[in-house]
Formats: C-alpha cells, sequence, structure tokens
C-alpha cells in the first residue's frame, strides 16, 4: 500500500472546470447532443494556415522549441497586432515571447509579477482557468461583478471595482468580452481601470484572446494605450478563439520591456513555446486576420442571435461579445448542475458555472454557441423550457 501523500496547500481551492467532466459524457453516449459544453469551435482555421502547418510538419527547422522565446516571425507579428490594436510601438525582439497557448502565458505572467498572498481582481463571473491560475501563482481572487439584467447585457460594478483596490492588491485581470458572460468593458470602464491602476501603482494584465469578438458594431478598446498604462499593461492573446487554432496551442505575451526578462525566466522555466510547427501558421492567421475575420464574427453574432430569441424571455444574460451565455436557472429553483442533468435528458450538453464566481456562479448555466451552426441550435428554446418545466415552473 502507497504510503498516504500530503496535498500541497496550493491546490487547496483548485477547483475542476466541468467542461471535460461534460465533454466526456456527450462523447461516450454515442447520442448527437447539441454541444454547447465546451469553448470549441467547429469554423475552420484559415485555410492558408492549415497549408502552413502542413509545410512546417515535413521541415527540420520547424520541428524544434527553438527559438526558447518564439520563431522571430510571430513574435513580430503578434508585437504588431498589440500595436495596432493599442496605439502603443511595440516590437518583437524587445516586449514579445511566444507561450504554449494564451493561458500558460497567463501562468507565466502570474508567477513572474506576483508575490504569495498578493491580491488579483478579477470579473465575476470569470472563467475558471483563469481563477485557478490565479491561485496556483500564490494569488488570492478579488472579485468584482459584473450587473445582471435579465435579457439585458451585463454591465461592470464600477462601485465594487473602485472598493475592490485594497492594499493587498497587486494587479487586474481582465477580459473583454469576458468569458464566460460576453460582457464588454466601454470607454468607462477601461478608463475607471487605468485611473484605478496608475493611482494604486498596479499591474493590469489584459487577456485578449477574444478582443476582436465583438457584436453589434463596437469597436476595440485596448487599454494599453490609455494615460500612463503602457509601462504597466501586459496583453496575453492567443490563436485559439479570434484564430480558431484550437489545437495549436498557440499565445504570446507583449509586455512592456523592463518585465520582459522575468516573464521569459518563468517561461524557460515553464512549457517553453509550443513546437515550432505551428508557430508561423499562427504569424500568418494572426496578420491575415483583419481581412478574414468580420465574417466569422459575424456568423457568431447571427448564432447568439438565434440564441437570444430561442430563449426570450428567460432570465439570459445578453452577450456583447465571444462565444458563450448565461441562463439563471435558479430562477427555477434548480443549480447549474441540477440543470446540465436535465439538458442532457434533452440532447443538449452544458455546462455549470460553479466555481466561476461568488456572486454569479452555480446559479447559472452556460451555453457556447461557436459550436454549432444556427441551424442546428434552432429549437433549443423548446429544450431549455422542457428542461426548466420539469421543475414544476412555467418558464
Amino acid at each position: 500500500m502507497a504510503a498516504p501523500q500530503r496535498r500541497p496547500a496550493r491546490l487547496k481551492y483548485i477547483a475542476g472546470i466541468g467542461v471535460d467532466r461534460m465533454g466526456s459524457i456527450a462523447d461516450a453516449s454515442g447520442r448527437d447532443y447539441l454541444r454547447l459544453e465546451n469553448l470549441d469551435v467547429d469554423i475552420p482555421p484559415d485555410p492558408e494556415a492549415i497549408a502552413r502547418t502542413r509545410a512546417a510538419a515535413g521541415l527540420d527547422s520547424d520541428n524544434s522549441y527553438l527559438p526558447f522565446i518564439g520563431q522571430d516571425g510571430l513574435r513580430e507579428a503578434a508585437a504588431a497586432h498589440v500595436t495596432r490594436m493599442s496605439g502603443v510601438p511595440y516590437a518583437g525582439a524587445r516586449n514579445c515571447v511566444i507561450s504554449a497557448g494564451g493561458l500558460s502565458g497567463i501562468l507565466n505572467v502570474l508567477l513572474a509579477t506576483i508575490e504569495v498572498g498578493d491580491e488579483v481582481i478579477v470579473t465575476d463571473p470569470t472563467y475558471a482557468g483563469l481563477i485557478n491560475r490565479v491561485r496556483l501563482a500564490g494569488g488570492v481572487p478579488r472579485f468584482v461583478p459584473f450587473r445582471f439584467q435579465p435579457g439585458g447585457e451585463w454591465t461592470l460594478d464600477r462601485a465594487a471595482l473602485q472598493q475592490a483596490v485594497g492594499p493587498n492588491v497587486r494587479a487586474m485581470l481582465l477580459m473583454s468580452p469576458s468569458m464566460p458572460s460576453g460582457g464588454v468593458l466601454d470607454e468607462e470602464d477601461w478608463a475607471l481601470v487605468a485611473r484605478l491602476c496608475v493611482r494604486h501603482d498596479l499591474l493590469l494584465i489584459v487577456d485578449s484572446a477574444m478582443e476582436r469578438l465583438l457584436f453589434d458594431r463596437r469597436a476595440v478598446l485596448h487599454p494599453a494605450g490609455l494615460p500612463g498604462m503602457a509601462g504597466r499593461t501586459i496583453t496575453v492573446g492567443a490563436a485559439s478563439k479570434e484564430l480558431r487554432m484550437i489545437g495549436w496551442r498557440v499565445g504570446w505575451v507583449v509586455a512592456p520591456e523592463h518585465l520582459l526578462p522575468d516573464i521569459v525566466a518563468v517561461s524557460l522555466a515553464n512549457v517553453v513555446v509550443p513546437v515550432g510547427i505551428g508557430q508561423d501558421a499562427a504569424a500568418v492567421a494572426l496578420r491575415r486576420s483583419y481581412e478574414t475575420l468580420p465574417a466569422y464574427v459575424a456568423e457568431l453574432e447571427a448564432r447568439r442571435d438565434v440564441m437570444l430569441r430561442e430563449l426570450d424571455g428567460l432570465p439570459v444574460g445578453r452577450p456583447a461579445g465571444g462565444w458563450s451565455m448565461l441562463l439563471r436557472v435558479s430562477d427555477f429553483g434548480l443549480d447549474g448542475e441540477a440543470m446540465a442533468a436535465r439538458l442532457l435528458e434533452q440532447g443538449v450538453c452544458a455546462t455549470a458555472m460553479t466555481g466561476w464566481g461568488e456572486t454569479h456562479g452555480a446559479q447559472y448555466i452556460r451555453f457556447v454557441f461557436a459550436n454549432e451552426p444556427a441551424g442546428r441550435l434552432a429549437g433549443i428554446g423548446r429544450r431549455v423550457r422542457a428542461a426548466l418545466q420539469d421543475a414544476g415552473e412555467a418558464a
């Protein structure tokens, strides 16, 4: 019999995200479920990126981890992209390191910038994977809620944000559109973030994985260009969501020059970089994305609109961008886990929100609309109402 092992303290508050469990249930069932449980997408990547990947697989130079901070072409493409979004001049050699996916980049940044016990402000709700990485780095998540208005858009609670900034706060980790709510920070939100960061000498870590997946003609707002923010903003991007290259596991960190050595040091001690086979393909897709992205965003918006029509009258939050939306099932005496089980009976695979927030958590179910075409989403309202009706409520 193996000796009992003490569980490391850093894992005390690390929670599962539920997505893998629901996906496994659907995969093993043999049923044709509506797959709304995972942040996945059925829209293929740029064909030129696929072709470049195939070509790279046969090149010895790409079958490598070198350079350890990422290929020069991808570093330059990522730096140029963040410059274009923010107006801040970045250079690949000076400001960028490549990571094995966006979340690897987030963890590297946290490990390089916060001390054990530091508080990191996140929105509520926030993707559990981000919360877990704050905790793995020894940080303490400090939740600032979005306001939920059934049928309306999620809005940041600015008063709560101001109150959250205390002596132990070291950084903010923000995403817009936020995952999983689809809440988008507007100009006044970002202006407040910038003022608080400057006043209290905070770092701002921007998870930009979805920043261009915006609906209703919104424009990208990147906070690095706001007064006092260029030297304290770290942007972490990825090929997964905007470029639809989830399986490539390519990300990038663009940071002020004085912060980059520590981020590089952590990166070299962690996963280093993705293998070279996918790096130039991501650079190709990123450079071409200004032409290819609009049609993709339009398709996502059309799917969101189908979901909103189908669920009209139910307590859902209207996503202003991103891939997902939330339904508050506590209005019907359910929590997300119970609703997920009921939805499986209706042929829908969706994930509960347990651990994704304090104010907005277990009382919601999440629907990802990026992995099912609009035609298959039609009729989901009937299935959701049937699941709610089982709870004895008239939806």
